[in-house]
């Protein structure tokens, strides 16, 4: 959902990069999930936060000063999927960008494009980031009904109508 950016000021808040659509997207939670390495996730109690430009700023519970705020830098931040709303079934809207990642991408032709190994917000769209070990260059497809045939999460799948050439 994001990561802790680094300490902001002296009295133990922390800047935020989110991943969600809304800067201040996770501000809609009480409580944070942190961990360094994605095994080890501790809860955190959010007491406030603003948002400063493109990043967000938080205060945490039990967290006083910039030295116990700085501990949190490069921390990711995870929300329960049982917190997180309901998606929309319909159209690509229906689909967490952590559902995606991972996720096998075929062309029609049968070919294997890759794994998908991120997503960009472009503000139009948004775009699968696809990684094949034996290509140098990423693929970009843009995550939009034209192209993006079918998404089976259960079989870990993306069917696109997209050339290996492109």
């Amino acid at each position: 959902m994001g990561h802790v950016m680094g300490p902001f000021g002296v009295q133990g808040w922390i800047k935020v990069n989110p991943y969600t659509e809304r800067i201040d997207g996770l501000m809609e939670f009480s409580s944070w999930w942190l961990s360094g390495d994605s095994h080890d996730w501790h809860q955190v109690q959010v007491t406030s936060g603003h948002v400063n430009g493109h990043i967000l700023t938080a205060k945490l519970k039990g967290y006083a000063d910039r030295t116990e705020a700085s501990k949190l830098k490069g921390m990711q931040i995870a929300i329960p999927r049982d917190c997180l709303p309901v998606l929309s079934e319909k159209g690509h809207d229906g689909y967490y960008w952590s559902d995606l990642i991972g996720t096998n991408v075929t062309n029609l032709e049968g070919e294997q494009l890759g794994i998908v190994k991120g997503l960009l917000e472009t503000g139009a769209n948004d775009v699968l980031c696809v990684h094949n070990d034996s290509r140098t260059k990423e693929i970009l497809i843009p995550f939009i009904s034209q192209y993006v045939i079918n998404v089976d999460l259960k079989l870990s799948k993306i069917i696109v109508d997209w050339n290996i050439d492109y």
